[in-house]
């Protein structure tokens, strides 16, 4: 029964996507590019992994190299800009990405997609880049995945003894000039002249990662005590925020900053479906009278006996049904479920277990979203107590997805609410420090739907369609970050920018030059 119920094909979870007007289009011609009112001599680019060139669930060395800030540096050099660095990821020598610390893999590699299987999956080998091989060195690219906007200010966020107190960022113990400084001071080493920053996202993403398993801090001003998957406080963003810009800008350089995606609108959140239990799935109408028949039947009647008997309907037998979750927000019946189960006699050695794990269970609606993490999960037998049948251990059949696989609608509230106060305030300083702002936010949202390109062809966010249309998908396979193309549309949407604020004439880049998802024939 293990295998009965469930499959669900990687590549055949799609997104409807319609196309948008033409974002980009070039006019600028060889000979007369400038600079405009901007100084590109010395470009620092701060951020997280987004920054970090970040794609496929890592940062790996050629994958470094199509980072936006690195497709910038190349057009500002058409334009008087100068070397542009980033951390050296030489001992990738593998090309695998992933991090070991001391020769122990603290990371996965790379994603890609297997051929052979049709899906993607980490590709076969071990990292090789060393954490603890310290570089001590500020780079132009001053991007760290994982980095909150406070982190930035953080002494020691690169020293080597706060990786075992998590107080630590293992990316930026790599390069960080000393074991006290902070990710800022670095990259003002540097003396910028022109700067783009992109900070913000992890406040608010990193809880939606966890589905929602971390604590809004709103009205908590005090950072040191935040989870990692937390969401920040409003005024500790504006607070930092305002540092950093005043910091960037104290020597008169100029810059441009970048909204904070709705990360809600990302593969990661919307490739599976509320709803994907197909008939065929789980085991035509015979598999499904049956689950109806030995639980959704009995704890129907048992919910309905407790006045909640709409969290679970009946399993339809011509139509996909939903998937069971946990939903924290509901009251939890687990006293009344055990007491009316323990009355019927078929039911009453389960009791425990049922009251247990269904007082807070109800079916997932449309307004629920389902990580892409569970695509792995559902379907699968999850272990159960001594006595409890195995059957009842199909998770998001007969026994709920957890919390930390689906974003209820109260966290996306909290999500759209973090992000549209952190954009109204990267918007309200960088209008006081006269930065324009690249709107990542609506790029990202345009791009989920679709971008049509000067190229005339359509862009989307959807890897999860076969092999057909990986030449026009723009996010990786991590489902959160863009790929080489999709950092390729950020550079030209900066460069849009730049040209439309400093009065300078750059190019755009071909986005069609640029990598999609890497195919590999086994692995």
């Amino acid at each position: 029964m293990k295998n009965k119920f469930l499959y669900i094909p990687f590549l055949a979870l799609g997104l409807g996507l319609v196309a948008c007007e033409p974002e980009f289009k070039d006019e600028i011609n060889a000979g007369t590019y400038t600079n405009g009112e901007a100084d590109f001599t010395t470009y620092v680019a701060i951020g997280n992994s987004l920054t970090a060139g970040y794609m496929d669930g890592t940062v790996f060395r050629s994958g470094q190299n199509n980072s936006y800030p690195n497709i910038l540096a190349k057009q500002f050099k058409l334009v008087g800009g100068g070397t542009f660095t980033q951390p050296s990821y030489e001992d990738d020598v593998n090309d695998l990405g992933g991090l070991i610390l001391m020769g122990t893999p603290q990371t996965l590699t790379r994603m890609v997609i297997n051929m052979s299987t049709g899906g993607p999956q980490n590709l076969a080998g071990t990292p090789t880049i060393e954490i603890s091989k310290l570089q001590q060195k500020a780079y132009n690219n001053m991007g760290i995945p994982g980095a909150k906007s406070f982190h930035l200010l953080a002494a020691g966020y690169g020293n080597l003894q706060g990786l075992a107190t998590k107080t630590a960022n293992p990316y930026f113990v790599r390069h960080a000039t000393t074991p006290t400084t902070t990710v800022l001071a670095d990259a003002m080493s540097m003396n910028p002249t022109f700067f783009t920053n992109w900070i913000g996202s992890n406040d608010v993403l990193a809880y939606a990662l966890s589905g929602g398993t971390g604590v809004d801090q709103k009205g908590n001003t005090n950072p040191a005590t935040y989870g990692s998957d937390d969401i920040t406080d409003p005024n500790v963003f504006a607070q930092v925020y305002a540092t950093i810009m005043n910091t960037l800008t104290a020597n008169g350089a100029k810059g441009v900053v970048a909204t904070i995606p709705s990360v809600t609108s990302i593969p990661y959140f919307t490739t599976v479906k509320y709803n994907p239990l197909s008939v065929a799935a789980l085991g035509e109408a015979a598999g499904i009278n049956t689950i109806n028949q030995s639980l959704y039947g009995p704890m129907k009647a048992i919910l309905t006996a407790v006045g909640a008997g709409d969290r679970i309907e009946l399993l339809s037998t011509t139509s996909a049904n939903p998937v069971i979750i946990v939903d924290k927000t509901l009251p939890n019946l687990s006293a009344q479920i055990t007491a009316v189960a323990s009355q019927v006699p078929e039911l009453a050695p389960l009791a425990g277990y049922l009251g247990a794990t269904f007082g807070q269970v109800r079916q997932a609606n449309k307004n629920d979203l389902i990580l892409l993490t569970a695509s792995s999960a559902i379907g699968k037998t999850t272990t159960l107590p001594t006595g409890v049948p195995e059957t009842l251990g199909v998770v998001g059949v007969t026994y709920p997805l957890g919390d930390a696989l689906v974003l209820l609608p109260s966290e996306q509230q909290a999500i759209t609410e973090a992000t549209t106060a952190f954009n109204q305030i990267i918007r309200q300083i960088a209008a006081s420090k006269n930065i324009p702002v690249a709107d990542m936010n609506r790029i990202m949202n345009d791009l989920v739907a679709g971008l049509r390109n000067s190229d005339g062809q359509i862009y989307t966010a959807d890897y999860f369609k076969g092999t057909g249309n990986l030449n026009t998908v723009m996010f990786s396979l991590d489902g959160v970050h863009p790929n080489s193309r999709g950092y390729a549309f950020v550079a030209n949407e900066i460069i849009k920018v730049i040209n439309q604020n400093y009065k300078a004439r750059i190019p755009f880049v071909n986005v069609a030059d640029y990598q999609g998802p890497k195919l590999v024939p086994s692995n």
